[in-house]
């Protein structure tokens, strides 16, 4: 099997270093990364400034690239243009952070995975549910070794990715993979007001991460309970109800 990984967080980060040694069991890895971190950056491209590759020697890859953009960029650049052959698999993460309900949407971690279903490639993002970076991440490398194992076999349907969340517990109290929907959780988001030497105002995004429905088969409630979340997700935004209800109010 051929792929490719990537992530949010840069290409030194110690997320991708443990994903890689992971794929690496199932064949050969290559690596198309940010060369700094790009956390929720989205689905961004980048369009105004050129794109640089710089070819890198990483442990247990065959290729690697560090790219000055977005992590969509990296998919997007390495499998049209990079890489010699296109991947099997897109494997993004291992994030440092809960991709759960609406942080999945500003997630560049989740939009590399993303652009990988987009490119017609079956493709999964993986986070750790803890912001620490120097978080243990072996429990995350085993949970993206067997779920990315079995990705081809799932044979998900177009436009459908997995997006997989690992809580952050000791071994003991670790309960096993839930497939879940997505949460309806969200940021109640502010802006610290500070003042730079020269006394202009600049501004810092803050936040508190709010329970607005506790949903029982929720990505949230299942890795706060223990659990891996597995959710499939898809970039389909129509609202089909909406739709019919529309159309007889815009249309003769």
């Amino acid at each position: 099997m051929r792929i490719l990984v990537t992530n949010d967080d840069g290409i030194t980060s110690r997320g991708i270093q443990a994903l890689t040694a992971a794929m690496a069991r199932l064949g050969e890895v290559i690596v198309v990364a940010p060369d700094r971190q790009q956390s929720a950056v989205g689905h961004a491209l980048t369009v105004a400034s050129p794109l640089r590759a710089v070819r890198m020697e990483r442990e247990h890859t065959s290729i690697a690239y560090a790219i000055n953009g977005t992590p969509a960029d990296c998919v997007k650049l390495g499998i049209s243009t990079l890489l010699p052959y296109r991947p099997d698999i897109v494997v993004s993460g291992i994030n440092h952070g809960s991709n759960t309900s609406v942080n999945a949407i500003y997630s560049g971690t989740v939009s590399a995975a993303t652009e990988g279903t987009l490119m017609g490639i079956p493709s999964m993002a993986v986070s750790l549910t803890t912001f620490d970076a120097s978080a243990d991440m072996s429990l995350a490398a085993e949970v993206a070794y067997d779920v990315a194992a079995r990705l081809l076999d799932l044979k998900l349907p177009a436009g459908t990715l997995l997006n997989v969340n690992v809580p952050t517990v000791d071994r003991s109290q670790y309960r096993g993979v839930k497939v879940t929907r997505q949460g309806h959780n969200a940021w109640k988001d502010g802006y610290d007001v500070r003042k730079d030497p020269q006394g202009h105002p600049y501004y810092w995004l803050k936040g508190e991460f709010l329970t607005l429905t506790e949903l029982e088969d929720g990505d949230d409630f299942a890795v706060q309970q223990g659990w891996t979340a597995i959710t499939p997700i898809h970039y389909e935004l129509t609202n089909h109800a909406e739709l019919d209800r529309l159309k007889g109010l815009f249309q003769p």
